[in-house]
């Protein structure tokens, strides 16, 4: 057998065994994404304290006052006699009657509700660049509304007895809230709660002209975790920004120029949503092979805003873990 034939033959095994390979995994990877984890993205979730003046109670009154009064007299002198009389009435009456229980006063608590403009981008940034199928779960339950502060104040002062207060939920127990119900079917959460949120106005003069740049921007802050739906475990955490502003400039100081507020919005929504993406593809890498499994492997685009500012990505993806398959 020629030198030739040998090499022919050893090229073609080769082509043979590459592309076994690669149907392979192609099959493979078609049986993973047909199982792959039902993921939730919940909105993002946070607490703030709200104080409040009530009055409580109820008064009346009421006035009664009547009076009444008349007189007359007569008197004559005679030359060798007189007479006279006199005669008068008086009444008088008055009532009053008086009711009460009037409180006024401030008192504060914790609201705790679910932030939900900026998560949409989330989701779509985990469509395009995993194969994770995404499920929707249910809204935080807040419980029954709780009795004002004004009807429990007016119920202790008529009753005599504290109210007792009632156990709220939390936004925050995730695992409370998954036993719950709220997100059956899912096999992970992505839970996300607002560590802070700052919107900013600035004016900013320009030298030697009377105009100025009006900026106006939006800062968001949120801690993420991806939680084990059965096992509690948590898989990746991390705290992820996003930011937008939107700059107009005004040819004299004193003029007033309206923010667009959807595009400081949208461009907030949009880079937090690539923060996620970038960190928690990057901890999948190390935490659980077979979740890095549904990372594609094309890198998810910068938004347009953070191109324009030359901002480079915070986080790099994890290299995957290469799959080596044995042919027998």
């Amino acid at each position: 057998m020629s030198l030739t034939s040998v090499m022919q033959r050893r090229t073609l095994m080769s082509a043979t065994l590459a592309t076994a390979a690669v149907l392979a995994s192609l099959g493979t990877h078609s049986a993973w994404a047909q199982n792959a984890p039902k993921i939730v993205v919940t909105d993002l979730a946070y607490a703030q304290q709200v104080s409040e003046y009530f009055e409580a109670g109820t008064f009346q009154r009421s006035a009664q006052m009547s009076a009444n009064a008349s007189a007359s007299g007569s008197h004559s002198h005679g030359h060798y006699g007189g007479s006279g009389g006199y005669s008068g009435s008086q009444a008088m009456q008055a009532s009053e009657q008086a009711s009460g229980t009037y409180v006024s006063g401030r008192y504060s608590y914790i609201e705790q509700r679910e932030l939900g403009a900026y998560t949409n981008d989330i989701k779509g940034a985990l469509l395009r660049g995993t194969a994770f199928r995404l499920v929707q779960g249910k809204g935080f339950d807040a419980g029954a509304p709780q009795a004002s502060k004004a009807e429990q104040v007016l119920n202790q002062v008529k009753g005599g007895k504290m109210a007792t207060p009632k156990r709220q939920p939390q936004v925050g127990d995730i695992i409370a809230r998954i036993k719950k119900g709220e997100f059956s079917g899912a096999d992970y959460v992505l839970f996300g709660v607002v560590s802070s949120i700052d919107f900013s106005d600035s004016l900013s003069p320009l030298q030697g002209t009377t105009s100025a740049t009006l900026q106006y921007g939006l800062n968001l802050l949120a801690d993420f975790s991806l939680i084990n739906t059965r096992t509690y475990e948590i898989k990746a955490a991390f705290s992820a920004e996003g930011s937008g502003n939107d700059t107009k400039i005004l040819s004299n100081r004193g003029d007033i120029a309206p923010p667009n507020r959807a595009k400081v919005m949208r461009e907030t929504s949009q880079s937090l949503a690539h923060s996620v993406y970038e960190q928690l593809t990057d901890q999948l890498g190390y935490s659980d092979s077979n979740l890095s499994r549904g990372v594609r492997e094309q890198q998810m685009p910068m938004p347009a805003h953070m191109r324009d500012q030359g901002r480079p990505p915070s986080y790099a993806p994890a290299p995957q873990p290469e799959q080596v398959i044995i042919l027998r």
